[in-house]
């Protein structure tokens, strides 16, 4: 993969941050403009061009500084940190954030050469930066981050991609299309509940799953499900052939849990190992439910690809993907397939070849 998917997907969160909050910082300024119109106030004095200029350059440097903080260090204290500390931690590097905002801006509205109002310019700054009169545009822009937060939250909830295909109506109407499916199960899964307890197995697999998905996001898969310990992931067909991505995900998710052997084995004193099922066809699509509402999909392949990863034990392999797969993808370097055989499925009347797959190291 020439670029990390998960940067990409940061990248283009800042990006949408940054228009969404210059449009906002525009429609301030129309406001205020729309304001000073009503009142019939004598407008010579103010260079409306000037005060445009600041308006849009304050939504973009806001957008650039505080779209960043909100993705890369606020949306992860708080699915990592306690919320306490994550409010107070959050609250303060706000504060320090829309100061550094105010004066960047403030420095340019009165160092431009067009501004001729003559005031000792960084002396003006400074006042107007901490003066009592920020404290409006202060909790208006906290309101607005803190939407935003709301929002990639929801986001996340529903998984990258499937929220914003949730707010277009994509599967409001049920629709058939092409997916490739992985279900991946833990091994060993049963033993480990059983030395671990209860209330730590639930930290294990919390553990796993936290470790597990910036590789899915890597591969640009969407987290379909969680059931108990077996994460169920999606991707649209051309998405999940494109490198090889629903393959390379499951070595990613091993070397990512691999790579945190040792924090596994001081904590649980096991490290987490997977085995998957991938298979792909039609299915149907589309949003499902009363008052808790979600997409839902149904098709064969889904139970396909479960007894496709129940046939990893015996035979022996972590990893199993259907021959309608493997005669589709085109198998990045450093993959090898082999075929394990025709196979007897449960609950499936027709025969279905398997393959196995591993690095060529």
């Amino acid at each position: 993969m020439n670029l990390n998917n998960t940067i990409k997907s940061k990248i283009f969160k800042i990006i949408w941050i940054t228009i969404a909050w210059t449009l906002f910082s525009f429609f301030q300024f129309l406001n205020s403009y729309g304001n000073i119109l009503e009142m019939e106030l004598d407008i010579r004095e103010i260079n409306v061009f000037s005060r445009f200029n600041l308006s849009i350059l304050r939504g973009v440097i806001a957008g650039i500084i505080g779209g960043s903080a909100v993705v890369f260090l606020w949306e992860r204290w708080l699915r990592s940190k306690p919320y306490g500390w994550t409010l107070k931690s959050t609250f303060f590097s706000y504060i320090t954030i829309f100061l550094l905002i105010s004066i960047l801006t403030n420095a340019f509205f009165y160092l431009n050469p067009l501004n001729k109002s003559g005031i000792d310019t960084w002396k003006e700054v400074f006042s107007l930066s901490f003066s009592i009169r920020i404290l409006i545009p202060l909790f208006s822009w906290l309101i607005v981050v803190i939407l935003t937060i709301i929002a990639l939250l929801v986001n996340d909830k529903y998984g990258p991609g499937v929220f914003r295909k949730f707010l277009m109506g994509k599967y409001f109407s049920p629709r058939r299309e092409k997916r490739i499916f992985m279900f991946l199960d833990l091994r060993a899964s049963t033993s480990t509940a059983e030395k671990l307890g209860e209330e730590k197995y639930f930290s294990f697999l919390n553990d796993v799953f936290k470790y597990s998905t910036p590789s899915i996001l890597k591969s640009n898969g969407e987290i379909y499900q969680y059931v108990g310990d077996e994460i169920i992931i999606s991707w649209e067909l051309n998405i999940g052939l494109q490198n090889a991505n629903c393959i390379q995900c499951f070595y990613e998710i091993q070397a990512s849990l691999n790579k945190k052997r040792q924090y596994f084995m001081n904590h649980y004193k096991t490290c987490p190992e997977f085995k998957a099922g991938v298979h792909c066809g039609y299915v149907m699509a589309g949003e499902i439910g009363v008052i808790k509402r979600e997409i839902a999909f149904s098709g064969d392949v889904l139970n396909t690809a479960a007894r496709i990863q129940a046939q990893c034990n015996e035979q022996g392999v972590n990893l199993l993907v259907s021959k309608s797969l493997i005669d589709s993808i085109n198998l990045a370097v450093g993959l090898k397939s082999r075929e394990i055989g025709a196979m007897e499925l449960r609950g499936k009347k027709e025969l279905i070849t398997l393959y196995t797959l591993s690095l060529n190291i």
